[in-house]
């Protein structure tokens, strides 16, 4: 595996948008390359779900191009707190193209995401990196992510 460099700035063939209603075909294929980077299988999305998505206030989604074509992608949930009034961010995945990494695209899409929030008066955005997957821990500390001791316990439905 490769160090990630954070010496590498914004890519400046890239273009990162925020998607919205409009953009569902964009969005639609930046969620599948999203999945094949993962590896995950994935269905085909309809039009009507997608737009339905990119349309909520609380579910942002955020698409890198290049030349027309997605080469990477990110997701976030906007969560309003308790404490006070106000929100946080959860971003919950980012892939950029194995072919495309270590160009500043995931630094893009994170820099993008970090400005959408602020605009919205937003000041706190976090993200779970498993312990094991080093290349997101350096990735998120090269970005100045803080790391937190916290243990995710997931279920399934009854």
């Amino acid at each position: 595996m490769t160090a990630y460099d954070p010496r590498v700035t914004e890519s400046e063939s890239v273009d990162t948008q925020r998607l919205g209603p409009h953009d569902a075909e964009l969005a639609r294929t930046t969620f599948a390359v999203m999945a094949e980077v993962f590896g995950e299988t994935h269905a085909p999305l309809s039009e009507t779900y997608v737009a339905g998505l990119v349309a909520r206030p609380d579910f942002w989604s955020f698409a890198a191009t290049e030349g027309g074509r997605v080469v990477g992608g990110l997701t976030a949930h906007v969560l309003p707190m308790t404490a006070y009034e106000g929100a946080e961010v959860f971003l919950y995945d980012i892939a950029v193209a194995p072919e495309h990494q270590r160009r500043g695209i995931g630094r893009q899409l994170v820099d993008a995401l970090r400005r959408e929030a602020g605009s919205q008066g937003i000041s706190t955005m976090f993200v779970p990196a498993d312990d094991d997957d080093t290349h997101a821990m350096r990735f998120y500390a090269a970005l100045g992510g803080r790391p937190t001791k916290v243990t995710l316990f997931e279920f399934n439905s009854l």
